[in-house]
């Protein structure tokens, strides 16, 4: 085909382009890929079919989108001046603000062509520009999908099935002249309605109902419902054809008609441009960092608390998957925050990798050993580590307590949360904030029109939530960017742009010097309290969190000193005389006595009583202790009966008794076979090794270059061997019955000979092959050597040196020479 020849299929518009071109359609439409199109011909098929026009369509803007909906409606093919006349309209209409819309679109419409034209939805030259077959029939009004431009369908597709005697009664009260051809009669009636002086003159004689009526189906949409006996303004129109019919009670606005009451245009407004994303305030923007810092704080000491929480083992599973409500309530208790709000940190939790089941047969939630490993961390990467994974997580937490497509809750950690276009979102939502000035903070409803206009086909989901999942991403992206620290007071932080910018250790510096530095010490007080000015350094927090229970948080944290936190830690292996150390070498403040004789007293009835098992027993050296349990009426339901004089035995497991004599105000301690004192460290239980949820992709992977590189190679080799031209049997070539698309088939002695003379005079020949796996394909190739039953040679279609089997090869045909 020469360069000025033009396209006449989507095929040959494709081969002509060069190889950035193909790579840049291949880029766009990734699923094209899968797998590598043999040849120009597949591709052009494929990048044609309903699945990948509409993916392809969904990622169009809306300017680009309303530029292929006008074309769905022009004439096939269009004229570059009828696309634009139909953005713009005919200017008799126009006034000072359609004039600046005019231009803006006449501006844009080059940019968004060029775009339909590299995604393969538009082929063709300027005067003549083709929508592919699939896009037309997926944007063309019918009745069953009425048109995005609410335009219905023209005068020949309205008036298909009528007859030309009412035909000729439409043209005949109209003021045309009849005739008995319908063809003629179509045409007469179209050149009508579109000859803007003559539909004028037409409209002046309507009665205002008439017009009243064209004014509600003008902008779609076009269609209405009449009565066997229609209203005489309704008659009037369908008299002379305005309104044409589609059923017995359903007429419709033929779109030459609509298009002349538009003044033209396919849309009611056009929207060239992208709305702008205004600013709701302007803040200081070392406030803000200093804001997101203070939050990113609290995003870790929440985290924090949530592993310590179910750090010896968290709820159950459900038995559908996730957390049950009453679990997520009191996990949302536990940490002071709302039921969503908790659900966002346990599924953030989760995404991270620090959350995961433990695999046990009674399944539950716990940490993974890479929660240790984070909590080594220093706390700016700790946050960095947080937000890399909130930004790619197609887990979606705003879901949880909605349904389902078929009404099923949707619980936390539960299997229906992920929706793949989370993360194209929030990082577009993020991208828009960094495009405003630093402490700027975007108004959320322009913010939200933008991302319409982006993408105004996406956002609809298969598991039945509307079609603005989208905007309800966005509005949750904004809610979740702010407890995290991404934001602050509504403002992206400079933190948050050096992560999204230049990477976690640059983000990691920037946060560092915001975030307040650990403290060594706390202050303890006279009413069995101690006050914490600030964050904790970790061994500090983590001893203190077993000798004593939280009893606030805020910007210090307040620990109250109980019997019951004094056991946990004597429990735990620690001695009086460490607690002792351990609060005199942490405390601002001398060591109150109260909180000394708790400490003695506790100590002092630790461990005088022992649980074994027995099922379990009870021993103590003072008979008098074991006289007093006894006689408890508590003790009942352990059904204790003596042994010895200092040993008491229990049908209860060695666990429940240990917890109900506690319970009675005893202090016991359990005992091993050996009779030594078990200490129970908290918080001990880990999963196996986890690797994070895998983000559900949102399609294919969007190929690199090398990749992409490849692929246009391939497809170009093996465009040359569909299209190549073949020696025919009658020049001398070899028996062949093949034609373009089919393998050659020629006999083995006839493969081998020609084989080995293009071998010897280094020429290229077109095969049919079979591999070990049965799938056949045509390939051009240029032999090397011939020996053995395998011919080794440059695979023109793979771009690479193979050996290929005699056996395997099913003909072969010489290339014509050209010219």
């Amino acid at each position: 085909m020469g360069t000025t020849t033009p396209p006449r299929t989507l095929a040959e518009a494709l081969r002509a382009r060069g190889d950035e071109s193909l790579a840049g359609l291949l880029r766009a439409r990734p699923d094209l890929l899968n797998p590598v199109p043999n040849d120009i011909t597949q591709l052009a098929t494929r990048a044609g079919t309903r699945a990948s026009v509409v993916r392809a369509l969904e990622h169009l803007d809306r300017f680009a989108l309303q530029t292929a909906e006008a074309l769905a409606v022009a004439p096939d093919p269009a004229p570059y001046g009828i696309l634009l006349s139909l953005l713009t309209g005919d200017g008799l209409d126009d006034g000072e603000q359609r004039d600046d819309v005019g231009a803006a679109v006449t501006a844009a419409l080059p940019g968004a062509l060029a775009t339909l034209r590299e995604q393969a939805l538009v082929w063709g030259e300027d005067e003549r520009l083709r929508l592919v077959r699939t896009a037309r029939e997926l944007l063309a009004p019918s009745p069953q999908h009425p048109s995005p431009t609410g335009l219905g369908p023209t005068v020949a597709e309205a008036t298909a099935g009528m007859s030309p005697g009412r035909l000729q009664e439409i043209l005949t009260t109209a003021g045309l002249h009849a005739t008995h051809d319908p063809v003629s009669a179509v045409a007469a009636l179209s050149a009508l309605f579109t000859d803007r002086t003559r539909m004028a003159e037409l409209l002046d004689t309507a009665p205002v109902e008439a017009l009243s009526v064209l004014d509600r189906l003008v902008w779609g949409p076009p269609y209405g419902e009449v009565t066997p006996n229609p209203t005489p303004p309704v008659k009037w129109l369908r008299d002379r054809g305005l309104l044409l019919p589609v059923s017995t009670r359903t007429v419709v606005l033929p779109r030459e008609a609509a298009l002349h009451l538009r003044a033209g245009r396919a849309h009611r407004v056009p929207e060239p441009a992208p709305p702008v994303v205004t600013a709701a305030a302007e803040r200081d923007p070392q406030a803000v960092d200093r804001a997101a810092a203070g939050q990113a704080f609290t995003a870790l000491s929440t985290v924090e608390e949530l592993l310590k929480l179910w750090n010896g083992g968290g709820p159950a599973i459900l038995r559908a998957g996730g957390l049950s409500v009453r679990e997520l309530k009191r996990t949302a208790t536990a940490l002071d925050v709302t039921e969503p709000i908790a659900a966002f940190w346990v599924e953030l939790a989760y995404a991270a990798g620090l959350l995961a089941t433990d695999g046990e047969s009674d399944e539950r939630y716990a940490p993974t050993p890479a929660s240790d490993e984070w909590l080594d961390l220093s706390a700016q990467h700790r946050w960095t580590h947080l937000a890399t994974a909130w930004l790619p997580a197609t887990r979606v937490p705003g879901l949880v307590g909605g349904q389902d497509a078929k009404g099923r809750a949707l619980s936390a950690l539960g299997p229906e949360l992920d929706r793949s276009a989370a993360p194209d979102v929030r990082r577009r939502v993020l991208a828009l904030f960094a495009e405003l000035p630093p402490g700027t903070a975007p108004d959320p409803e322009t913010l939200l029109r933008r991302l319409r206009w982006e993408r105004p086909l996406r956002g609809s989901s298969p598991s039945g939530e509307g079609t603005d999942l989208r905007s309800r991403l966005a509005l949750w992206t904004l809610n979740e960017a702010e407890l995290l620290g991404i934001t602050g007071r509504g403002a992206l932080s400079s933190q948050a742009r050096a992560l999204l910018e230049e990477g976690e250790e640059t983000a990691a510096a920037f946060l560092a010097p915001l975030l307040p530095e650990p403290l060594d010490h706390v202050l303890l007080q006279a009413d069995l309290t101690a006050v914490a000015p600030g964050p904790l350094e970790r061994p500090l927090a983590e001893t203190l969190s077993v000798l004593a229970d939280v009893e606030s948080k805020g910007g210090a944290t307040v620990y109250r000193f109980t019997p019951g936190s004094v056991r946990r830690a004597l429990d735990a292996g620690q001695a009086a005389a460490d607690l002792h150390a351990f609060l005199a070498a942490h405390s601002r403040t001398p060591v109150p006595q109260p909180l000394s004789y708790l400490i003695d007293d506790v100590a002092r009835r630790h461990g005088h009583l022992r649980i074994g098992a027995a099922s379990a027993y009870v021993r103590c050296d003072d008979e008098a202790v074991l006289n007093e349990i006894l006689a408890d009426r508590r003790s009942t339901g352990l059904r204790l009966r003596r042994l010895a004089p200092t040993v008491l035995a229990s049908q209860a497991d060695p666990g429940s008794l240990l917890e109900a004599l506690r319970e009675m105000g005893y202090a016991p301690a359990a005992e091993s076979a050996e009779g030594d004192v078990l200490i129970t460290r908290a918080g001990a239980r880990r999963t196996p090794p986890r690797t994070p949820p895998t983000p559900v992709p949102e399609g294919p992977p969007v190929p690199d270059d090398t990749l992409l590189g490849a692929a246009v190679r391939a497809i170009r080799a093996g465009d040359t061997a569909a299209t190549v031209i073949r020696k025919d049997p009658a020049e001398g070539g070899p028996s062949s019955t093949t034609s373009s698309g089919s393998l050659p088939r020629t006999t083995s002695a006839e493969t081998l000979a020609t084989v080995q003379a293009a071998a010897m005079t280094g020429t290229a020949v077109w095969i049919g092959y079979v591999n070990a796996e049965g799938a056949a394909s045509q390939r051009v190739i240029a032999p090397v050597r011939v020996e053995g039953g395998f011919v080794t040679a440059y695979d023109h279609t793979a771009d690479e040196v193979r050996t290929f089997a005699l056996h395997r090869i099913t003909g072969v045909a010489e290339l014509a020479e050209e010219g």
